[in-house]
This record gives structure tokens, sequence and C-alpha cells, in this order.
């Protein structure tokens, strides 16, 4: 087995390769690296032919990474993660965070709390910069390259580090025309008969858990609209359409203006939602990580203000 102290050009191949990933193509790599694209296909060509594999998948029209393509880029990450925290235990690094923070975060959370944040942390620290991605398709940080995520739900078992960064409640809510209309609920099985607005991403759609004084029950509720985006399914509650479902995040300020109401007030959606910021685990955090995250909980946490400004902190 080659040595790679001994072939630099290796762990080059490798930055490289995660170079025209994290760019989406050879054109975009070259650019930002100041190379000619037959230059870097050359070397990624040379690189697949080393290891055996083919890397990416070639179409006229983009670039895909094949399976193997994917666990290597994996382990480029990993090896360019590494390079950055040994570089990083030896400068003054850690005094200003510095450089490009790739931040990953639920549409709703990220238009409605994450990015108004970002002024000020942008403002804190004025030697980073923040690429943020906001999808409601939970990402893989490290195949996507992202260095941070934050997450709404329980999370799942991985190699990820996670910090609480505060939490939400799930509130029951319709507007006051709907209810005008069709009446409110007065136990959780009258649900089976109104308009419900569901989330197409909830671990079980159609169903709901509510917890309160007879203990717990599973309601399955169905509506006209299911969305994937919780904007989308408060603008229709707020319109009248239904019932929804929706964290108290979204909908704080609907209901503090009156254009929407709780509903079945003695009956929680379960326990309140924990809000996470997720980063692969590394000997060394990324100082532009921690300032991140640490900026995050300051600002969140532990009681939120949408649930404070609702009267739900500590309840």
């Amino acid at each position: 087995m080659p040595n790679p102290l001994e072939s630099p050009t290796q762990l080059d191949a490798m930055a490289l390769f995660a170079r025209v990933v994290e760019a989406g193509g050879f054109s975009a790599a070259a650019r930002e690296l100041g190379l000619s694209k037959a230059s870097v296909s050359k070397r990624i060509a040379r690189l697949e032919d080393r290891l055996g594999v083919r890397l990416l998948n070639r179409t006229t029209r983009r670039l895909s990474l094949s399976e193997a393509g994917g666990a290597f880029y994996a382990g480029c990450r990993r090896m360019m993660g590494e390079a950055e925290a040994a570089e990083q235990a030896v400068t003054h690094l850690a005094a200003a965070p510095r450089g490009t923070l790739r931040v990953n975060a639920p549409m709703s959370f990220g238009q409605l709390h994450l990015a108004p944040a970002l002024n000020a942390f942008l403002e804190r620290y004025p030697e980073l910069a923040v690429d943020l991605v906001l999808d409601d398709r939970e990402a893989n940080l490290v195949q996507d390259g992202f260095d941070v995520g934050v997450r709404i739900k329980p999370l799942r078992d991985s190699s990820l580090i996670a910090r609480r960064l505060t939490q939400s409640r799930a509130l029951l809510c319709a507007a006051p025309s709907y209810l005008a209309a069709h009446g409110a609920p007065d136990r959780p099985e009258d649900l089976t008969r109104h308009a419900c607005l569901l989330y197409s991403y909830q671990s079980e759609p159609g169903v709901w858990v509510l917890r309160g004084p007879e203990g717990e029950q599973r309601v399955r509720v169905s509506g006209r609209l299911r969305a994937n985006n919780g904007e989308a399914l408060r603008e229709a509650a707020a319109a009248g359409f239904g019932i929804t479902l929706m964290p108290s995040f979204i909908i704080g300020d609907d209901i503090r203006q009156g254009r929407l109401q709780p509903v079945l007030r003695d009956w929680a959606a379960g326990n309140p939602i924990a809000i996470h910021a997720i980063y692969p685990a590394s000997r060394n955090l990324s100082p532009k990580v921690r300032a991140f995250v640490d900026f995050l909980a300051e600002r969140f946490g532990p009681e939120p203000y949408w649930d404070r400004e609702l009267g739900l902190a500590g309840t």
C-alpha cells in the first residue's frame, strides 16, 4: 500500500474530487480553483483509474455520485476536516472563527427564526461567511458537505454530534372563520369529522397523537390539503380551510394576532419538540461551528421567545 506521506498528489486528488462534488461539476470546480475544465476532468479520471471504480456518473446535463463515489466522498470530507483541525491546532485560528460555514436547516424554521438571527451572527463574526441551505428533506451532512445542521425531530443514532438548542410545542389551531362555520372539536375523536391540514413529512402522516386527561389518543385525520411545508399549512389554516397541528414557532404570531385560535386546549400533541444542532464528530471542533452552535443556544434556548410570548414557557 502506498504511503500517503510519499504521495501528496493522492491527497490533492481527494481534495479536488470533494470540490467537484460540492461545486456540482467540473466547470464550476475549475473556475473556483483557477484550473481548466479539461485538467480537472483528467485528474478525476486518473483518480478513478487508480481506484479501479467509477466515482461519478456523467451525463450531458449533470454529474451524480455513484455508490462508490458517495462512500469515497464521505472519506474525503473526513480527511479534509481532520486536515483543517490539525492546521487549527497549531495556529491562532481558534481566537477568530473565519471561513465559510455551510448550514442546513428546515424551511419554515430557517425562514422565520434562523435567517433573522444570522444578521446578528455575521455582525459578531466579521471574518465568517454563511452558506445557508433551507430544505425540509433531511440532508446527509457529510455527503452534502455541510458543517452544521438544525433538526426538529427525534434524532436517529448516528456518528454525528447533537447539541440541544431549545424546544417548541405542537398546537392544534384553526381560524375563527372555520370554527364559526364548523364548530370547535370538544374531544380528540371529533377531529375525524373535521377538515384537517396535514404535514407530509410527519413520521406517521394522517395520525395525530394527543395526550390529555384520559391519557394518549391516536386520531386518524384527513382533509383536502397535505403539504411538505409548514408555511403553506399555516396560510391554509389562517384562510379558514381546516384545523392544523403545527409547531408554536410557526403559528405563534398568528395566535397572538388572532388569525388562529387554539382548540382542544387540554390536549397536547405529545412532549415539547427538541430542536438540535448536529455536526460531524471531530477531535477538534471547528471554531466556526462552535461559534455558531453557541450563538444559537444563546439566542433560542432553553425557553424560546416563541413559547414565552404565548405563555407556554415552563409548561
